[in-house]
């Protein structure tokens, strides 16, 4: 079994009519650890060697969060800059997180169309998303494409949020039971949409 490390970061978690749902539903999967990084550092207070120890433990590392500004929130930077240290997570002698799996799981509150060459934003998510991906390869892990939810703002009046978190359980579950295709899936532009072809059966 993978151990899966989810690294929630919403500022207004009282505010999200998503992501709240997706962390509350990590929480309830056995096999996964779910931190709240506002609710444990409320003063962006970090504790490296906490969170370092964390890392070692988990064999996934997830970003649930919303898209900022075409990034994470602050508090998700703040931790790559002071978790992801030389010597540890990048280096000669930093190979403490070689092999393992990453992604972000996000919601955006435009349209998927939005975020193309020739869309509003003029870049596909994943695209928005290389330094995340630079960040995984310098570190020697295993990149994924988002799991991304589009339109997020009206998931729930549209019905869509239902489909979406039951979605994310069962990838969830797939990488903890190791039925993922990785090789597969890191050539999509996201996980979601193709999940049945990913996952195989148990």
């Amino acid at each position: 079994m993978r151990p899966i490390l989810v690294l929630y970061a919403h500022p207004s978690p009282d505010r999200s009519e998503v992501n709240r749902h997706l962390a509350e539903a990590a929480g309830r999967t056995p096999g996964v650890t779910l931190l709240d990084l506002y609710g444990e550092y409320p003063d962006y207070g970090i504790d490296v060697d906490r969170e370092q120890a964390r890392l070692l433990e988990h064999e996934v590392i997830i970003f649930l969060h919303p898209l900022y500004w075409y990034s994470t929130p602050a508090i998700l930077k703040e931790w790559q800059d002071l978790v992801l240290e030389h010597g540890f997570a990048y280096g000669t002698e930093g190979t403490a997180l070689h092999g393992k799996l990453f992604f972000s799981a996000l919601t955006a509150g435009g349209p998927e169309l939005a975020y193309r060459a020739e869309g509003f934003h003029h870049f596909s998510i994943r695209e928005l998303l290389n330094p995340l991906e630079q960040t995984a390869h310098l570190c020697g892990m295993v990149y994924l494409p988002p799991f991304a939810l589009f339109s997020a703002r009206t998931a729930l009046e549209e019905g869509r949020l239902d489909r979406h978190i039951q979605e994310w359980s069962d990838l969830l579950k797939a990488l903890r039971d190791d039925r993922l295709d990785i090789s597969r899936a890191q050539k999509l532009p996201k996980l979601n949409g193709e999940l049945a072809n990913l996952i195989r059966k148990e």
